[in-house]
């Protein structure tokens, strides 16, 4: 895949970390498509609405749906104090994402141990981030029947944390580290302990290249993942798509995938996404509340 031009991935973290393509490889084919069929020029003209509207309106599309699911991004996790990675100010306006692509991961022992140097860093953010309220809720439609999955771009676990037991993590995780060549996993409390203790570019028993299970910039997507995502966006009725830009392929393909099937969409985010104009609800607001909004008016 092409590298991202305006957004370039990460080795780990944020909630976009990818090898992805950027919205406007695909986006413009693919709205075009619901343009013709008329779903995005009926809806293009709904205005968000008040906040407590649109969540009224949210929770009766939820309440109503039976194969709901739901798709996440950053905005959910930078409100448990996780770093955002491509915003201004974020991960990327201080380091070059080329230096963190898989190919030199592999090649490069300098890359490597510089990556894990950056681990020291973010890590224990990792481990002192706590689920917030939008984790809390998600993990209650699911308990209560009213959520399928979580299909998620975030890498940090938070979901699992709060109680979500249906989580496909589309770009791995960072809590753990695999070894490249025997596939044995590892926690990561572990190998961080050996990177303190200056062990500065770990390797397996076997000697195998470790590296956090996350996916990295030219590094192929996990296929069960993205396939079992793919499945659950054609077959849900409801897909609340949370705290994403929408602007990263493949994993935003999810939401057309699910509207051209004949799915409600909600699309909870702080900034409009390309993909506005497909939605049947639009809350502009933090995904933490909007979310507890949700949930407690489903229960109502």
């Amino acid at each position: 895949m092409r590298r991202p031009a305006a957004a370039p991935a990460a080795v780990e973290m944020g909630a976009e970390t990818t090898n992805e393509r950027p919205l406007t490889a695909r986006g413009p084919r693919r709205q075009g498509a619901f343009a013709a069929s008329g779903r995005a020029r009926a809806i293009s003209s709904y205005a968000v609405g008040a906040m407590d509207d649109a969540i009224d309106r949210a929770a009766a599309l939820v309440r109503s749906a039976r194969r709901a699911v739901a798709f996440t991004g950053a905005g959910i996790s930078t409100e448990s104090g996780i770093p955002d990675f491509r915003s201004p100010g974020g991960v990327w306006d201080r380091y070059d994402p080329e230096e963190f692509s898989f190919p030199r991961y592999v090649a490069s022992a300098d890359a490597r141990k510089k990556m894990w140097r950056w681990g020291l860093e973010l890590y224990p953010a990792l481990v002192a981030a706590v689920p917030n309220a939008g984790h809390r809720a998600l993990a209650e439609l699911e308990r209560v029947g009213r959520l399928r999955c979580v299909i998620t771009q975030n890498i940090d676990e938070l979901h699992q944390r709060a109680g979500s037991r249906e989580v496909i993590e589309l770009h791995g995780t960072a809590m753990r580290v695999g070894c490249l060549s025997c596939d044995r996993e590892f926690e990561r409390d572990a190998v961080h302990a050996r990177i303190e203790a200056g062990d500065t570019d770990p390797h397996c028993d076997c000697g195998g290249i470790l590296k956090p299970k996350t996916i990295s910039f030219g590094q192929p997507m996990p296929q069960a993942e993205m396939a079992r995502a793919y499945r659950e966006a054609s077959d849900c009725d409801l897909l609340l798509a949370v705290g994403s830009s929408l602007v990263v392929w493949p994993a935003a393909d999810v939401v057309p995938t699910a509207v051209h099937h004949g799915a409600k969409l909600i699309l909870i985010n702080l900034e409009p996404t390309p993909f506005d104009a497909l939605a049947d609800v639009v809350v502009r607001g933090k995904a933490g509340a909007a979310l507890a909004a949700i949930a407690a008016a489903v229960r109502a």
